[in-house]
């Protein structure tokens, strides 16, 4: 690959993909589920009716989306405070069961209760109250099944986080932020040049990615919550890909400056340039280890793009992976043990994990064939990315051990770019 292929590739490919119609709502289709689901029973909360909306729903859908358990129908309402008959529920499958009520308290405010009881034990696993208001109340659900899937899992869930993406309609781009159900979507900005890389800052208050909208790669930085925007890199040529520190101090970035593209580091301000790869070959794609001692990229520099690791400062560079004539997209798992990426093999680009601990064994995840763009969940059980269905994009879920499968689409249109957000504190 010549040394302008890679990045065009990389740059170029995503804006002419990224095209369609108008934004909706996503829908989810679940293909495959976890290979050993917990039985729960979610009933009812009672009174639940007098919430806009019904906080029993919402979390049931949850759990459903996860893979991860099997829900058994109750049929009526069922308070925290009510007496449980274990032997009862042992007799109908389930394992675990989940109760509660919601009372309103005043103006557009309400108090949402909830116990989960471990029914083979015959205990109480979790329970709490939460003083919502009413823009509030899908939250409050969420971060119920977070709780239910930690208990019962002992993983965090991953329910109240957002993601974010980018849909295109008619000859505008869309920088839309969501629940992690679909659901809430929020327009961040709206472009008639297209927007790419988008990734979230650490602390879930800004995003970072790269606008076209004067007529050239610059990035940028989002206040998601002030709606302020900063330049951080409009250099001569290409700036792009950008990805954040560990800390959220500074980013990582491509530039060409009007020559190579390279790897430098840059502080969230825009101050204190660094070039930090050195090659004859095009490097892209830099992203910190989480722990922040490594950085991981694609670089050309052996003839076709292959993922490398370097030091934090730019020393020590080595090849990651050698299976596959094509290998980009590197994604480090928030315990820094898996890497996932994009590769091209047998005429597909899909997605892969490997495992950085036990010699780069390798897992192919998805099982769509025209991949790109993965992201992890923050309790790096799950990899949201881009795909495309027939000529379609569409963003697709899998976990980890490629059991659980899912397709989020939009009613018209098309959607690329995904990126998870991380927990909110």
């Amino acid at each position: 690959m010549k040394n302008s292929s890679i990045l065009k590739a990389l740059f170029a490919g995503v804006i002419t993909l990224v095209c369609g119609l108008v934004q909706a709502q996503m829908r989810v289709e679940i293909s495959g589920v976890g290979s050993n689901q917990i039985p729960i029973a979610v009933a009812a909360f009672a009174n639940e009716e007098l919430s806009p909306q019904l906080v029993s729903t919402i979390i049931r859908d949850d759990l459903n989306r996860s893979g991860y358990f099997r829900l058994i129908e109750v049929g009526t309402a069922i308070s925290e405070t009510a007496t449980v008959d274990f032997e009862a529920w042992k007799t109908r499958g389930a394992t675990a069961l989940v109760v509660g009520s919601v009372q309103k308290k005043g103006e557009g405010r309400y108090d949402v209760r909830y116990k989960l009881f471990d029914v083979l034990k015959n205990e109480m696993l979790s329970g709490f109250s939460m003083d919502t208001p009413n823009p509030k109340i899908r939250l409050t659900a969420h971060k119920i099944a977070d709780d239910i899937y930690e208990k019962l899992t002992g993983i965090p869930g991953v329910f109240s986080t957002r993601i974010a993406y980018v849909t295109k309609a008619g000859n505008q781009y869309r920088l839309e932020i969501a629940d992690a159900d679909g659901e809430g979507v929020q327009v961040a900005l709206t472009s008639k040049e297209p927007i790419i890389s988008p990734i979230w800052s650490p602390d879930g208050i800004k995003v970072a990615y790269v606008s076209m909208e004067l007529k050239k790669p610059i990035v940028y930085i989002q206040n998601l919550m002030t709606g302020q925007r900063t330049t951080v890199a409009n250099f001569k040529g290409n700036n792009s890909s950008p990805s954040w520190s560990p800390d959220g101090s500074k980013l990582l970035v491509t530039l060409s400056k009007g020559a190579i593209a390279q790897i430098y580091s840059i502080n969230a301000d825009g101050s204190d340039v660094q070039r930090l790869s050195n090659s004859n070959g095009i490097d892209t794609e830099g992203r910190y280890s989480p722990d922040g001692r490594y950085i991981y990229f694609v670089s050309d520099r052996s003839g076709g793009a292959q993922i490398y690791r370097m030091n934090a400062d730019g020393s020590d560079v080595k090849r990651i992976t050698f299976k596959g004539s094509y290998n980009i997209s590197p994604r480090i798992s928030p315990d820094g043990n898996t890497m996932v990426y994009i590769s091209r093999r047998d005429g597909g680009d899909q997605v892969y994990a490997m495992d950085l601990l036990n010699n780069g064994q390798e897992l192919k995840i998805s099982d769509t064939n025209r991949d790109e763009s993965p992201s992890f969940a923050p309790n790096g059980r799950y990899v949201l990315y881009a795909t495309q269905v027939g000529r379609r994009g569409t963003l697709g879920m899998v976990s980890t051990d490629a059991k659980v499968k899912q397709k989020l689409t939009i009613q018209a249109g098309e959607i690329r770019e995904p990126t998870w957000g991380p927990f909110m504190k």
